[in-house]
Order: C-alpha cells, then sequence, then structure tokens
C-alpha cells in the first residue's frame, strides 16, 4: 500500500512500541514512557509562545556539553596559541556553518520519528549484510573517534594530577593507571542506566559552571599586559591564513569546534528521547499532524539555536585567551602538560589564585565532555549494532541492554588508549581529522533527506536551502583541503623510505 503521508518515510526497521512500555530512562516532566515509539496516545500540541517553548528545550544543553571540552577548552586554545588573532573568523565560521545540517537531521527525526542509524539505514548505495554503506564507514571512522575522546579522560586525569602529585606518570604509573581506570567507571555508573532527566540537568549545570568562570577570566584579562585592543580583535575577523602547518591544525579543529558529525547524528536521539517526534505523533496526512510537526520542529530551531550562539560564544572566549596569553608567551599546550599549560591562561588574567579554581573548572567541563558523549555513543553504537542485526533495537530489553554494555566498553577502551599514547592534545586534534569525514556523511544524508524524503507540503523555504548549501560546501571544501593534505604527507612519507636495491 502507498504511502499517503506528508513525509515520504520508507519502511524500516525502527519498531512501534506500545505505551505499556517504560522510557530508556527515568520520566520526566515532559517525557513520553518509550521515546523510540509513537502512537495517538503520545501527542502534545506544541507551545506557541516563546516562554512556553523555553519549558521544552533541552538538547542543545546535552549538545553543548559534548562540544565545549574538546572543542573548545583544548583545540580551540590550541588554534590560539599557533595562529594568535588570526583564525578567530575561521572558528567562529566553524561553528556557525554546520549549524543548518543539524536541523535538517533535527526535521527529519521529527517528522520520520527514526533514530540517525535507521535513517542512515535508508540511505542509496551498497550494503554489507543489513547495514548501509554509511554505517559500516561510521564504525569505523569512530575507532579514530576514540582518540579523541581518549585525549580528554587524559585531560580529567591532567587536571587530578595538579592536586594530587603522586599521579605522576613518570614516577607512579601503576596509581596513574588506576585513578585512569576509576575515571572511566565513574562516567559508566552515571550513564550505564540511560537516564535522559539526568543527562540534560548535569550538562546544563556542569557547562553553566566553566562558562561564568571563563567569562570571568576574559573580563579580567582587560586589566592585565594581556588586554585585547579593538585593533586585534577585529584582525581575528578579517579572513586571513597563518602558515600551512597552522591550517592543518585549524581544519583539524573544525572538525571538533562547534557542532561535530557526531554531535549532529547525537542531536536526533536527544529529541526523540525528550519527546519531540512522539509529541507530533504518527505520521500521516492529516492538516492536523502538519501543523503538530511544524510546531515541534519551530520548537527545535528554538534549542538549536540557542545552543549554537552557547557554544560559539564559548569557543571565541576560549580561542582569545590562547591568542592573547598563550601565543604571545610563545606557548603551545601539549604532552602531560596540557592543564599545567592552559592554567597559565587564568593565572595570568586572574592571578596565581585562579590556578586551583582553573583546575576545577577544567575537570568539570572535561568531566561533562566525557558524560554527554558517552551517553551519545551508547545510543548510537547500539543503535548502529541493532542495523547489522545483533539485535532488534525497537525491543526495550535489548536495547537497554546493549547501551549498558557500551557504556562499560566504550570508556575502558578511552582509557586504555589515553595511558598507551599519554599525549592528550594530539589525541584530541587527531579525533578532529576523522570527524570531518563523519561530517561529509551527515551532509549527504541531510541533502539526501531534504530532496528526496520530504513532500512538498513539508519543504522549507529558499532561504534555508541557500544556508544548507553553503553548509554543504564549505564542509565538503574544508574535508576535500584536509584529504589532499594528507594524501601529500602521505607521499612524502613514502619518498623518504629507503628503497632496497636487489644484489
Amino acid at each position: 500500500m502507498p504511502d499517503s503521508s506528508p513525509y515520504q518515510t520508507p519502511e524500516t526497521d525502527v519498531a512501534i512500541l506500545t505505551s505499556d512500555h517504560d522510557e530508556i530512562g527515568a520520566p520526566g516532566e515532559h517525557s513520553p514512557r518509550d521515546p523510540y515509539s509513537r502512537n495517538e496516545s503520545g501527542i502534545r500540541e506544541p507551545p506557541t509562545n516563546f516562554w512556553g517553548s523555553l519549558r521544552y528545550l533541552g538538547p542543545g544543553f546535552i549538545l553543548s556539553a559534548s562540544i565545549v571540552g574538546s572543542g573548545e577548552l583544548i583545540a580551540t586554545t590550541i588554534v590560539g596559541a599557533e595562529a594568535g588573532f588570526m583564525l578567530m573568523w575561521f572558528i567562529i565560521f566553524s561553528c556557525l556553518v554546520k549549524v543548518t545540517v543539524q536541523i535538517e537531521f533535527g526535521k527529519h527525526a521529527i517528522c520520520s520519528g527514526e533514530s540517525t542509524m535507521a535513517s542512515l539505514n535508508s540511505l542509496p548505495g551498497p550494503r554489507l549484510g543489513n547495514a548501509n554503506w554509511s554505517i559500516w564507514l561510521w564504525l569505523l571512522l569512530m575507532v579514530g573517534k576514540m582518540f579523541q575522546v581518549g585525549g580528554i579522560v587524559g585531560g580529567v586525569v591532567l587536571a587530578l594530577a595538579e592536586f594530587f602529585p603522586e599521579l605522576n606518570p613518570q614516577e607512579n604509573f601503576l596509581i596513574f593507571s588506576l585513578v585512569t581506570y576509576l575515571v572511566a567507571a565513574s562516567v559508566s555508573l552515571l550513564v550505564f542506566r540511560g537516564y535522559y532527566q539526568l543527562i540534560e540537568k548535569a550538562s546544563l549545570i556542569m557547562i553553566g559552571l566553566f562558562t561564568l568562570f571563563t567569562i570571568a577570566s576574559l573580563c579580567a584579562l582587560q586589566t592585565t599586559e594581556f588586554a585585547i585592543s579593538i585593533n586585534e580583535f577585529a584582525s581575528g575577523l578579517i579572513p586571513s591564513f597563518p602558515p600551512e602547518a597552522v591550517v592543518l591544525i585549524a581544519i583539524g579543529a573544525f572538525g571538533i569546534t562547534g557542532v561535530g558529525g557526531d554531535e549532529i547524528m547525537a542531536y536526533n536521539y536527544w529529541l526523540l528521547e525528550k519527546g519531540y517526534a512522539c509529541y507530533a505523533g504518527p505520521c500521516n496526512d492529516s492538516q492536523e499532524w502538519e501543523q503538530r510537526a511544524k510546531g515541534w520542529i519551530r520548537i527545535m530551531y528554538l534549542d538549536a539555536m540557542l545552543a549554537m550562539v552557547a557554544y560559539t560564544l564559548m569557543t571565541v572566549m576560549f580561542y582569545l585567551l590562547g591568542a592573547a596569553i598563550l601565543n604571545r608567551q610563545g606557548v603551545v599546550p601539549e604532552s602531560t602538560a596540557l592543564i599545567s599549560t592552559l592554567g597559565t591562561m587564568y593565572t595570568q588574567s586572574l592571578g596565581p589564585w585562579a590556578r586551583s579554581l582553573f583546575v576545577v573548572g577544567a575537570f568539570v567541563v572535561l568531566y561533562s565532555t566525557l558524560f554527554a558523549a558517552l551517553a551519545a555513543w551508547t545510543r548510537m553504537f547500539a543503535d548502529a549494532f541493532a542495523r547489522i542485526g545483533l539485535f532488534d533495537f525497537g525491543n526495550e530489553t535489548s536495547r537497554r541492554f546493549y547501551i549498558a554494555l557500551c557504556a562499560w566498553v566504550i570508556p575502558a577502551v578511552w582509557a586504555t588508549l589515553f595511558l598507551f599514547l599519554e599525549k592528550p592534545a594530539l589525541m584530541v586534534v587527531l579525533g578532529g581529522l576523522p570527524t570531518v569525514v563523519i561530517l561529509v556523511i551527515v551532509v549527504f544524508a541531510a541533502l539526501f533527506f531534504r530532496y528526496r524524503r520530504v513532500s512538498s507540503r513539508m519543504l522549507p523555504t529558499k532561504r534555508y536551502d541557500v544556508a544548507l548549501w553553503t553548509s554543504s560546501v564549505a564542509i565538503a571544501l574544508v574535508a576535500g583541503y584536509l584529504g589532499y593534505e594528507l594524501v601529500q604527507d602521505f607521499a612524502g612519507w613514502v619518498s623518504l623510505v629507503p628503497v632496497e636495491t636487489p644484489l
């Protein structure tokens, strides 16, 4: 029977469960009982005023918490330390340009009710077993992403080492390793039950505390010898490029700063678990469904845009601190001195007393990233395994089990990678490279959703399409440049390998 709904939704293996099932986490004020199913009993009319809309925000909070730790605190500061004020425009651009792709994914989730991996499984192209090529490629790329979050685990442990000198890896590697695994396990304890409300509220509190401290630090900076002049700030807004080596670091930061490919993919799960798709109700061709869906999409727009404002402001503040303090001193965060070096920004701006306060703040913001990242990864990996055929994602019991399993295994991998390399700054930047490739997959999927799965009744405005294509082209150009640089580097490395001449 042909689908007559206003949203062209092909048949997928997303099960429609009954309302008798509980939510994946503890039910909250606005959360449906089962966020991965839609039925008539879950329908709720969207609020029509600004203050009413604020009560339904939340997915953007989690997104911001997962972004700020690796992208803003570490990668952005490194770029500022390397390039000075020269690349501030590029960092801002990387935050602003990707949000339209995120919104397109969110619209698709609300209209179709599909999880991210279920949506990717509908993309055209070859399949291996039950899963689409995009899912297999994502799993491969996430190996590189493991290094990025492993670096964040290292940042948390190094923050603890600032208060406990006995955590020096050179002096007592056994204790250092034990604490690293305990940090990873603590995140598992918070996430393995999958409570959405806990994830949302904890993310908001953690990121809010460090944001306030960073604002105070930037304001205090203006009273020191490192004060930023208007001309310096303005120069950072004029497009220009530093030496080639720094450009590659900036490209890697492009994949991390702002919303990355994995955050875009994770955003759909938070929208579903917040209830946006359930509140819109099962997709059909009625005028009532269309109005509800557009209403909840409007709420999603507000959520995404406010999140973008928050993490863009944090990005700029971290970049300015890195450019004003670290670059002027020729200091770049690296190796196990990462937290100590970053602490210099706050010591120089607020005074020596601020060092300890910074370490606490760094611990909070990095830990919040681990928390939000693990919460998202448990859902994405479990969903990907379901598409491969390991289990039925629509089965609540199986879904809970695999989410819990991922919550324990993934942090153990992060901790092991950090202990192997012990270079958190390098690990974070390396993790940005596969993120750019994931962004390309996300862009392809967003364009497919826009032009192959949306009917005329749900078409966006021309201005929206311009923004979507601008975002897509920018991401494609950055990915192409990065690919070219990597090929050139590999060719250079091969040319240096000695060739044995046969006798």
